[in-house]
This record gives C-alpha cells, sequence and structure tokens, in this order.
C-alpha cells in the first residue's frame, strides 16, 4: 500500500469518527426526548397516575421521611419493595426505573461514605499494610455506608417515582395545596421552563453549525467558536427571559401556577396515603426491633 493510499485511508478513518460536536447534539436531543418521554409517561393510564396529586406528594414525603428515619437494611428493603411495586402497578418501565436511580446513586453517595469506612472505630474487616499505610476498613464503617446507600437509593427512587408518574404542573400545584411559599414554587417552575428551553436553543445553534460546516475543523477553531457561542447563548437566555416574562404578564400570570386539572381525592386515594403510612411505620419498627 502507497503512503498516499495510507494518508487517505488514514484520513478517512479520522473523518469517520464522532466528533464532540455530534456527541454534544446528541446528549442535548436524548435529554430532550427524555424529558418528553417522561411527561408522556405521567399522562398514562397506570394506577398511581390516577391518584391525587396532593395525597401523592403527601404519600413520597412520608416514604421519605421513613426512610431517612429507618435503622435497619431490611426496614429500607420493605420501603424499597413498596416502591418498586407500586412503579409495577403503574406501568413505569422497570429497566428505565431501576437504571435511573442506581446508575448514579453508588458513585455519588459513595464518594461521600467511603472515608467513614476506613475512620470509624470498631473491629477490622482486613488490615493491608502498603508502606505507612494501612488499609483497614472497620465492619461498623461498612455496615453504616451500605445504610447510607440503601437511604438515598430509596429516597431517591420515591422521588423519581413520584415526578414519573405526576405531570409537573400539577406536582407544583399540590405543593401550592400544601402551603409551600409561593415564591419556591415559582423558581421550580421557571427552572424547569427554562432548562427545556435551554436545551433547545442549544440544540438549535449546534445542529445549524453541523449543517454549514463541511469537513473537520482544527482544534483552535473549534475552541474559539464554542466560546464565542457561550456568549451568545447566554445573550440568548437573558432575552429569552424577558421575552417570557413579557409574554406571561400578557396572558395575566400573578404568580400561581394554575392547571386545568381539578383534584378531587376518593377512597382509593386515602388507601393509598394510609397503606404507605403503614409501610412506612413497618420500615421504622423493623430497625427499632431489631436494635
Amino acid at each position: 500500500m502507497t503512503a498516499a493510499a495510507r494518508n487517505i485511508g488514514g484520513r478517512r478513518a479520522h473523518d469517520g469518527r464522532i466528533g464532540w460536536l455530534e456527541q454534544t447534539v446528541g446528549g442535548i436531543t436524548a435529554n430532550i426526548e427524555h424529558a418528553i418521554f417522561t411527561e408522556r409517561h405521567a399522562r398514562s393510564a397506570g394506577w398511581l397516575q390516577r391518584r391525587d396529586p396532593r395525597l401523592k406528594v403527601v404519600s413520597g414525603l412520608v416514604a421519605i421521611l421513613a426512610a431517612s428515619l429507618a435503622t435497619s437494611v431490611v426496614g429500607l428493603g420493605v420501603l424499597y419493595v413498596g416502591t418498586l411495586a407500586v412503579a409495577a402497578a403503574s406501568r413505569v418501565p422497570f429497566g428505565f426505573f431501576v437504571k435511573r436511580v442506581w446508575l448514579g446513586i453508588p458513585f455519588f453517595a459513595g464518594i461521600v461514605v467511603v472515608p467513614a469506612i476506613f475512620f470509624v472505630p470498631g473491629p477490622r474487616l482486613f488490615d493491608i499494610g502498603i508502606g505507612a499505610v494501612h488499609l483497614a476498613p472497620s465492619i461498623n464503617g461498612l455496615f453504616g455506608a451500605i445504610l447510607f446507600v440503601s437511604r438515598v437509593a430509596v429516597s431517591v427512587s420515591v422521588a423519581v417515582l413520584l415526578v414519573v408518574t405526576t405531570p409537573w404542573a400539577d406536582v407544583l400545584k399540590s405543593l401550592r395545596a400544601l402551603r409551600v411559599p409561593q415564591v419556591f414554587v415559582l423558581v421550580l417552575a421557571m427552572t424547569y421552563r427554562y432548562l427545556f428551553l435551554f436545551l433547545h436553543t442549544a440544540n438549535g445553534i449546534l445542529l445549524a453549525r453541523k449543517s454549514r460546516v463541511v469537513g473537520r475543523s482544527t482544534g483552535g477553531e473549534q475552541r474559539r467558536w464554542i466560546t464565542g457561542t457561550m456568549g451568545n447563548l447566554m445573550s440568548r437566555a437573558f432575552k429569552m427571559s424577558g421575552d417570557v416574562y413579557s409574554a406571561m404578564l400578557a396572558r395575566g400570570f400573578g404568580g400561581e401556577v394554575r392547571t386545568y386539572s381539578t383534584y378531587r381525592a376518593g377512597w382509593l386515594d386515602w388507601a393509598m396515603l394510609a397503606s404507605t403510612l403503614i409501610v412506612a411505620v413497618v420500615a421504622v419498627a423493623v430497625g427499632n426491633f431489631a436494635s
């Protein structure tokens, strides 16, 4: 094979790779599609989707409080099994629900709790000496780490299940019904909406560049372009915020989150809250009984 042929083949292989622009466009598009999928799934005909949003929020808060008070992995397991059962009854895809929780929790929660495994006093699982450093995790620290990760997992699972099965507008309206301050609810509403619009704007800018560029640009050109784009995107975001607020005022916005949904709690809704209270009490009592 000649040198020219090798160069052509190498250039083709280089051009065939997926660059940072394609990866960024794909990531932003996937996030937008994920948000749309979640909102669409919240309007499906599952068991939890048909329950009163106000009682769903209260039930979720009760379950999260029970997870924070539980002192036994068995009690947390009861809460988690109950959460999975409700998710299955609500037609939430099992893989989607479990992966959304467990892909990030072990990493971030583990970073926080790893030092405690080695510094908590108690009997050691093993002791490995590496020079002047000894790796000696304690059994008490290991059990504490497992309990901490389990608490985080159950709490996040309950929160994800609540958001996935409830339209965002209904969540905000339920918070107002529970006397959450109006400013807090308004900040949540605007943050959610602006994140979605910000991703949509960034996706449009990246797609516009991709459709107008032929060939692969150099690293310096890409860095100069992304620097200018960041400033342009921030300018658009500020302008968009003013336009959105003016449009909201023109349509009679007075600070309250309004939806067309009307809430009427039935006996199934109250049964859901009662069963959540029973499971929460059992989960907390299991730890106290074991101790």
